[in-house]
């Protein structure tokens, strides 16, 4: 099997060769077809995590152990099983769920391995689908994807699985008012047609570039502010017709935070999203005089995965169209990405 890893933080991938893993018990071995290039990854490579007040979190000190090849929106094809393995078959493509927890503790016992405190993620612990091959624990974290495109399909363990999941953290909400998107990258534009799939008519978004303002305004946002604007918070008051009922930032720096917070009024609610970093001064009386809440999300279940699936299956949920490269351009693709130049999601395929 090959690997596009990364072997030194801030360094480009190389691509390593492994023998193939022989998948035991009821482990499955999976070929990647496709994988989806999350800014999670730049991260990754990256290495570091802004904590604010000049703390930082290395991928290490979360026991990443390089090389390590990331990608955790995955796509492939079962090619082989172990001898107790069963609900799959060999030739079966299948959407990889990727958020692998202990499989023992209370969390993952109760459908959220996602928040695991000992995790073993793909693409985030263990190998990913940056690599050609990915072996998973049992049949379970394989969903059948009948009808979509198997490109637009690897998109869904995160982007749409995130996006989905932060949502209901918020709910429940009015979706006759208007709600706020931060970030028209590749989740931000995920969150617009997933807020219109779920029957929000009224979803404002907010972003320094005039191109994803308009890859917004295309997805299906009602308004596009460029939150760099003086007036940034007035033109989000007046597209909503006030202060609103919830906003989801899939930035979450200080600026978009406090844009967004004050954007909210009384029970209103901020979903922070994003991993950019950094902290906020915060007013904490203000959060008794006009009472807010503030929340963080990290992926989320296979049961949002599972409903992700079946939203674009009934064709309420209209994910959109994606880049393709090849997986030997991921170093490419990740450059692309770091510069800000990509609007919605580039897929990585098998070469």
């Amino acid at each position: 099997m090959k690997l596009w890893a990364v072997v030194e933080n801030d360094k480009p991938l190389v691509c390593l060769e492994r023998p193939d893993p022989v998948p035991v018990g009821r482990e499955v071995l999976v070929r990647v077809s496709h994988c989806g290039v999350c800014h999670s990854d730049l991260h990754f490579v990256h290495g570091v995590f802004d904590l604010g007040g000049g703390k930082t979190l290395r991928i290490t000190d979360r026991g990443v152990k390089l090389p390590c090849a990331p990608g955790h929106e995955i796509v492939g094809t079962v090619v082989a099983l172990g001898p107790e393995a069963s609900g799959v078959a060999i030739g079966d493509q299948r959407i990889v769920y990727p958020w692998i927890g202990c499989g023992e503790c209370e969390l993952c016992n109760n459908d959220n391995e996602n928040l695991c405190y000992t995790p073993r993620g793909l693409g985030v612990i263990q190998d990913g689908g940056f690599g050609s091959h990915i072996i998973l624990p049992n049949e379970t974290y394989l969903f059948a994807f009948d009808g979509i495109d198997p490109a637009v399909a690897a998109t869904f363990p995160c982007s749409g699985l995130t996006v989905y999941s932060a949502i209901q953290k918020a709910m429940p909400l009015n979706p006759e008012k208007a709600v706020l998107v931060v970030g028209a990258g590749g989740l931000g534009l995920v969150a617009v047609r997933m807020l219109r799939a779920l029957g929000f008519a009224h979803v404002i978004v907010a972003d320094l570039s005039a191109e994803k303002r308009a890859a917004a305004l295309e997805a299906g946002a009602s308004a596009a502010i460029d939150n760099s604007a003086e007036d940034a918070q007035e033109q989000v008051a007046a597209a909503g017709g006030g202060l609103l009922q919830a906003a989801f930032d899939f930035v979450n720096v200080a600026p978009t935070v406090a844009l967004a917070l004050e954007a909210l009024g009384k029970q209103g609610k901020l979903v922070l999203v994003g991993v950019g970093g950094g902290e906020l001064p915060l007013s904490l009386a203000s959060l008794i005089f006009r009472p807010r809440t503030i929340m963080g999300t990290i992926t989320g279940n296979r049961r949002h995965l599972a409903e992700v699936i079946a939203l674009a299956q009934s064709g309420r949920f209209v994910p959109f169209a994606v880049t393709r490269m090849p997986k030997d351009s991921a170093n490419e693709a990740l450059a692309l990405l770091d510069a800000g130049k990509v609007v919605g999601r580039i897929v990585l395929e098998d070469c």
